[in-house]
């Protein structure tokens, strides 16, 4: 069976190499002229691990990778640490598999020496989708490079997904009132001791600001969102200004200013944030879609590439056991779509949640460790192997 794969990001690669190694032959076929990803920090939690390690990517996953010793709450003022969790070696031994964090363009570059390396797997750019047609038994995407044929085709083609649109037609997305800002500062460049080898998340009146170690612990990744209204530009290269931002944390605490301080402005950049509901089908006959193309996930739980890589797996799994290949899409579908949903319902909640103020924000605090762990295991401790088998 030959698999065709629009999109070669994080979503589009695994699934390349998932399917891979279940023995298919498949087609990536990426619109830019090279396989690059903007953006900065990631977090892999175990759930995602997992399906990575079983790619046989461990090993280059240590060494561009930061372990934190756990993720932590605090209070946007005081600096009050709100609620605390543990990860480091308590989630391996709890999990069965690391929580990383880790530079998007390092994941990226590990994903790609592993594609390059496949017999199985041929990468293609500048093959933008401008159509696609299908019978019983063979599907075809015409790009700007020409035309492709293969047995199915799977959009990973991002959040702007053309095989999405192509299939189900243009929808606008709703704008949900927060605009995100991300950064990258060198550690050397921070006092000694600022940030702990944990995430950190300061929660206040209408933002919160996020900070970990990526790259070994060589830069330090920031993102914060903040509420606002009047600019809705969605874009992940979008330049952001620096007397802006600071503005926006004016009288948070020292650490924040500290961190603010050091920021080197080309590295700041700014998006508003979109959101989707859950699609009612992800399938048409020989097609299907993965990652954000189908689920595109607010980052207020760290769990966007992480769905898109459970996909990934679910799906090589599926096809893998000799089903009728759209029956295996079919069975993917209905493996997928609840978690995802989920995911998406937890991460709007979390939106509204972080950002509370006054008197609900009192009570979050307070609410804030109780229910930590069991979310905890209801994401980390998801196994899409035992998902698949038991299904």
């Amino acid at each position: 069976m030959k698999v065709l794969v629009t999109g070669g990001g994080i979503g589009g690669l695994t699934a390349a190499l998932c399917l891979a190694r279940q023995g298919f032959d498949v087609h990536v076929l990426e619109q830019t002229s090279g396989f690059t990803e903007v953006g900065a920090g990631i977090q892999l939690s175990p759930n995602c691990t997992r399906v990575l390690h079983w790619l046989g990517l461990e090993q280059a996953l240590a060494q561009v990778g930061f372990l934190p010793e756990g993720t932590q709450f605090r209070d946007w003022r005081s600096g009050r640490v709100i609620s605390e969790s543990v990860l480091g070696d308590e989630a391996r031994a709890r999990y069965g598999c690391p929580y990383y964090h880790i530079h998007r363009a390092d994941l990226l570059a590990v994903l790609v020496t592993a594609a390059e390396r496949s017999p199985r797997v041929a990468l293609q750019n500048d093959t933008q989708v401008v159509a696609i047609d299908q019978n019983a038994d063979r599907v075809a995407v015409t790009t700007t490079q020409g035309r492709y044929e293969g047995d199915l085709l799977v959009g990973a083609d991002g959040i702007h997904s053309n095989v999405r649109a192509a299939l189900w037609g243009e929808e606008q997305a709703q704008f949900t009132g927060n605009v995100a800002w991300r950064m990258l500062i060198h550690a050397e460049d921070l006092p000694a001791g600022l940030i702990r080898p944990m995430s950190t998340a300061w929660w206040g009146p209408g933002k919160h600001f996020v900070h970990y170690y990526v790259r070994g612990g060589k830069l330090v990744n920031c993102v914060c969102v903040v509420e606002k209204s009047g600019w809705a530009l969605e874009s992940w290269t979008e330049q952001g200004d620096l007397r802006e931002l600071r503005e926006d944390f004016a009288g948070w605490h020292d650490d924040i200013q500290v961190l603010l301080a050091a920021v080197p402005e080309q590295s700041l950049f700014k998006w508003a944030l979109y959101d989707r509901p859950p699609m009612g089908s992800w399938a048409v006959g020989r097609a299907t879609l993965l990652g954000d193309a189908c689920h595109a996930t607010l980052p207020f739980m760290a769990q966007g590439a992480a769905m898109a890589i459970e996909d990934a797996a679910t799906l090589a799994l599926c096809l893998g056991d000799g089903s009728d290949a759209v029956a295996a899409l079919s069975k993917y579908e209905a493996l997928r779509k609840p978690r995802t949903a989920h995911v998406q319902s937890g991460s709007r909640r979390n939106a509204r949640v972080f950002h509370l103020r006054g008197v609900a924000a009192q009570l979050r605090n307070i609410a804030a460790g109780k229910a930590r762990g069991r979310v905890m295991d209801e994401l980390y401790g998801y196994d899409v192997f035992d998902a698949v088998r038991s299904c």
